[in-house]
């Protein structure tokens, strides 16, 4: 018999995942504390959960993908949790929580028999859709192995290593190159609106020179310039991503200059803009300060 999957939380990113899985072909259980985001999985065939340990229950392996620690925490070892369940023998965290956050649940888990996979992915909304995410794994070699043809129907599937939390330190770093991009080309664009140019012509020039990136390439052109503010990733995620990163630098004793600087960018902008608002939003934070807009001309 198949192996039962559950998924909790199936928002953005977690939705499409699920999704994906359906299509697959694998039995899903999912659970959210949102009536509605479950409502169209449950459409398409999925059992409704009423808890985290209740998808435990009912399934061999959990997936998390939940926005922060404490909702990590909670869900996989608290009295509702996963850890209380009965059936699962697997957990597989694609949240992005730190490496401490992952010693904590792998602790507590492997004390009621469940093995633990910390496999953070990145590629946005549009690549947990597409099936193109980047997987983080780390964990017991055999066990990333033989999960690899479930986890590589989110993406590419990269093994990181066996030491728990080694995948989260992975995509730390990748999320704080993400938001530095975001956040220093926000201040190259507004400067260069200020001076009278053309923010069009300024992405055509930075995209076939050398100062491209991911958010010349893709969020400039198709969420900054025509106004939508509509990537699908919270302003205050990425602000908890750079402040984790900023943590984990600290403890290792990494100096992070250029890291601060951009902690405090996205503290502002999670201040200002609010932490539902659209991560792209924080070119608005520099647009009202010098009174310019980075949009289209007509």
């Amino acid at each position: 018999m198949a192996e039962q999957l559950g998924i909790v939380g199936v928002g953005n990113m977690g939705g499409p995942m699920a999704n994906r899985l359906i299509d697959a072909g694998h039995r899903v259980t999912v659970y959210d504390i949102r009536e509605e985001v479950m409502a169209p999985l449950i459409a398409r065939g999925a059992e409704r959960a009423t808890s985290s340990r209740a998808v435990a229950d009912a399934t061999d392996i959990v997936f998390f993908s939940l926005p922060a620690p404490d909702d990590v925490r909670g869900e996989a070892l608290g009295s509702s949790g996963v850890v209380a369940g009965k059936r699962a023998k697997i957990f597989v965290d694609l949240s992005t929580t730190g490496p401490r956050t992952t010693a904590q649940v792998v602790a507590g888990l492997a004390a009621k028999g469940i093995a633990t996979v910390d496999a953070p992915v990145s590629g946005g909304v549009a690549g947990a859709v597409k099936g193109t995410l980047a997987v983080m794994a780390s964990g017991p070699r055999a066990l990333v192995t033989r999960l690899e043809p479930i986890l590589g129907i989110f993406g590419k599937v990269f093994f990181i290593g066996e030491q728990p939390g080694m995948g989260q330190v992975m995509k730390l770093a990748n999320n704080l190159l993400s938001a530095t991009a975001m956040a220093v080309t926000a201040e190259a664009m507004v400067m260069g609106v200020k001076a009278g140019l053309d923010p069009k012509l300024m992405l055509d020039v930075i995209n076939s020179g050398t100062g491209r990136n991911t958010a010349t390439e893709t969020k400039f052109p198709q969420q900054i310039l025509p106004r939508r503010f509509a990537q699908g990733f919270a302003t205050g995620l990425m602000y908890k991503d750079v402040r984790l990163c900023l943590e984990e630098a600290e403890a290792l004793q990494v100096p992070m200059q250029v890291g601060n600087a951009v902690r405090n960018l996205w503290r502002l902008a999670d201040s200002v803009r609010g932490s539902q608002s659209d991560f792209t939003e924080i070119v608005r934070c520099l647009e009202d300060q010098v009174g310019v807009e980075v949009g289209s001309r007509r």
